[in-house]
This record gives structure tokens, C-alpha cells and sequence, in this order.
């Protein structure tokens, strides 16, 4: 292994041994990457996919590490960040180019301040845009899918490619990354020009929303299962007198029951303890069975 970092060290500018995760993830949760790396170009990114093929050593991608559980053990391999050179942004008229690590809530408000609508849904969706064409991240009624024109990606080979939105065969919270392993490396979006007031006051009133009804003061991940069919998890989850549950650090949120917040000292394994007594208590009262929206990563 040293080999390897040592390798890494060669073109990458900042490589780390046994870096904590918790650090990195909105949960504040997480064991260590034996190397983890921040990259900052594309050429370094290239760079390390390319080392760690040929060792064989798999890696995990982490952008701002919401909607994301890392175990306790952490990451075995390596953990790759964009760095702030992926965070690039340019309106060309009604298209936005904008880098993976780019925040999918700030890109959402500077759409608003051009002028441009389509991405209100965003302002409240925590993560990079990166990220966001990963899950087909949506709101209020809209998702990525809706908006996307194409995303430059960097496959496992090392090599470079274009996806249009048809070929990332987008449905709920699901896009081909998912079974294509990729980084996404700039995406670009088809907006709209709209009216800037009524551009205002829908980003206003989701905002309002969301700091009404959602823990944000709290260390969490967004929300923790996908809507099943015809339901919404929340109010499933609700209904089963679930909220304020708690499982050693881990509660299921007061404010909203599809949360579950880090009360200051919980664990991975606390965490998913308390998930599968959410699914157990679901299935047996409504014979629903929810699934699981945030990503769990690392070493069980």
C-alpha cells in the first residue's frame, strides 16, 4: 500500500492516510479511508483512477457526504473529493455549465438571480451537482431528469465521456452511474428564462418550508427511504408513532419522520439499527416495504 501512495503522491497534491470520514459527511459519521484524496484538476482526478486500476484498488467517490452513511470501519481502498477546481459555473444564455462539485443549493440560486427558472426544486437538496445527477435528485414535483441536457463523465478505465440525458436512463432517484460507475465531472442543464419575482417567491416559499418542517440545525443526511408507490414515507413512518425514536445517538427527527438526526454521539451501526426497526415496523403495520435512499458505504 505504501508503494501505491507513494505513487499517488507523485501527481496528486493532497493524499492522506487513515483520514477520518466523519469529517466529511453531513451525519458527521464515518471511520477512516486508508488513503483518501483530494483532487483538484482533471488531469490529477485521471490521474488517480488510472494508479488505482492498475493496483487493483477499488475507490469511493464522496462529494459534500450527505445522503451518505460510512461505517464505522470506514472505507477500505481509497475515497476521492473534488476539489474546488471542479466548482466552475458559466451561463451561456439558457445553459448552465457547471463542475460535479458544484452546490447543487447555490447553483439553484444563482439560476434564480439570472433570471432563469427550473431549478427552484434545488434550493433545498443538500450535495454537488455531481452528486445530483447520480440519484436524479428532485423536489416538489421536479427532479434532474427534467433539466439535464448532458454531463461529461469520467469512467473506471480512466476514460472521458459525454452522456446525454437518454443515455443516463434516469427514473426515480436512479440514473445508469448507478450501475456504470462514473464521476461526474461538469453537467450541463437547459433552463428557462422566467419571471424573477415569481422566481423569488417560489425559492422563498420552499425555503420557508424546509427550515419549518425539516432538523437542519442537526447533523443529518436528508431524507433516509424513498417514497414507496402511492405513499410517503415520512407520513407512513409518522403515523407508526415512530418519531422521536431512538437508537443509542440516533433519532428519528421530531420535525420530520423521514430524517433521522445525530443526536451528537451516534454511530453508523446506530443508525442502521434504527432504519431496520423503521422497516420492520412499517411492513408489519402497512405492508409496505421502504427503501433506503441514502447510499451506506465502507466496511461492515
Amino acid at each position: 500500500m505504501q508503494e501505491v501512495i507513494q505513487e499517488l503522491q507523485a501527481h496528486i497534491q493532497d493524499v492522506r492516510v487513515q483520514e477520518s470520514l466523519a469529517e466529511h459527511t453531513t451525519w458527521k459519521i464515518g471511520g477512516p479511508a486508508d488513503i483518501f484524496m483530494l483532487v483538484h484538476h482533471a488531469e490529477e482526478l485521471q490521474a488517480a483512477v488510472r494508479i488505482l486500476r492498475q493496483h487493483g484498488i477499488p475507490w469511493t467517490l464522496i462529494g459534500r457526504g450527505s445522503n451518505t452513511l460510512v461505517s464505522d470501519r470506514g472505507i477500505r481502498g481509497a475515497v476521492i473529493k473534488l476539489g474546488t477546481e471542479f466548482e466552475n459555473l458559466v451561463f451561456e444564455d439558457e445553459i448552465v455549465r457547471v463542475g460535479g462539485a458544484y452546490s447543487f443549493i447555490k447553483l439553484s440560486v444563482m439560476a434564480g438571480k439570472q433570471g432563469l427558472t427550473g431549478l427552484e426544486y434545488a434550493g433545498g437538496i443538500p450535495g454537488t451537482v455531481g452528486g445530483a445527477v447520480y440519484m436524479n435528485a428532485g423536489a416538489h414535483g421536479s427532479d434532474v431528469s427534467r433539466i439535464l441536457q448532458s454531463a461529461e463523465v469520467l469512467l473506471e478505465t480512466g476514460e472521458r465521456v459525454t452522456y446525454s440525458a437518454e443515455d443516463l436512463a434516469f427514473s426515480y432517484r436512479h440514473s445508469l452511474l448507478q450501475r456504470v460507475p462514473g464521476i461526474v465531472i461538469e453537467a450541463v442543464f437547459k433552463l428557462e428564462y422566467g419571471d424573477r419575482k415569481e422566481i423569488a417567491a417560489s425559492m422563498a416559499s420552499y425555503k420557508d418550508r424546509r427550515l419549518r418542517t425539516q432538523p437542519l440545525q442537526m447533523a443529518c443526511a436528508g431524507s433516509v427511504f424513498r417514497n414507496p408507490e402511492g405513499h410517503y414515507a415520512a407520513k407512513l413512518i409518522e403515523d407508526a408513532g415512530l418519531k422521536g425514536t431512538r437508537c443509542g445517538g440516533a433519532e428519528v427527527s421530531r420535525q420530520h419522520a423521514n430524517f433521522i438526526v445525530n443526536t451528537g454521539n451516534a454511530t453508523a451501526i446506530d443508525v442502521l439499527t434504527l432504519i431496520e426497526r423503521i422497516k420492520a415496523t412499517i411492513a408489519a403495520q402497512y405492508g409496505v416495504e421502504l427503501e433506503t435512499e441514502v447510499l451506506m458505504v465502507g466496511e461492515r
